[in-house]
């Protein structure tokens, strides 16, 4: 993993390869590494979810989410799930509603964190 910084946050940017994020359990790994590099911000490819996260009605993302406002790390879940989004009205509102907030973000790239880190609250 390798990070970058906007001002004084730093968001660790989680590889586009490797496994599928499909456990509460690599939530709370993400957030070791990021407590490790001091970020405020993990930066996370859609491509690395399981599926089952944008089925809502497992609750996997709920509890995965949870464990990041938890610990006042945002989650940026960075790529396009327009498609996605089109086969569920409850994750479409989820979207919009994380959006509004400060904890988690659904971005088109990583450049448009830059413009969200604004957001955070100060530690």
């Amino acid at each position: 993993m390798e990070s970058i910084t906007y001002g004084e946050n730093t968001v660790l940017l989680v590889d586009e390869l490797g496994g599928a994020l499909s456990t509460p359990d690599d939530a709370t790994t993400l957030l070791e590494a990021a407590f490790s590099e001091h970020a405020t911000v993990v930066a996370v490819p859609v491509g690395r979810f399981d599926p089952l996260f944008f089925d809502l009605s497992t609750g996997f993302a709920g509890e995965f989410l949870q464990k990041f406002v938890t610990y006042r790390i945002a989650i940026a879940i960075v790529g396009d799930i327009s498609e996605t989004i089109a086969g569920s009205a409850a994750l479409s509102a989820f979207v919009v509603e994380s959006n509004r907030g400060a904890h988690v973000w659904f971005v088109p790239d990583v450049s448009a964190i830059e413009s969200l880190v604004g957001r955070l609250d100060p530690r």
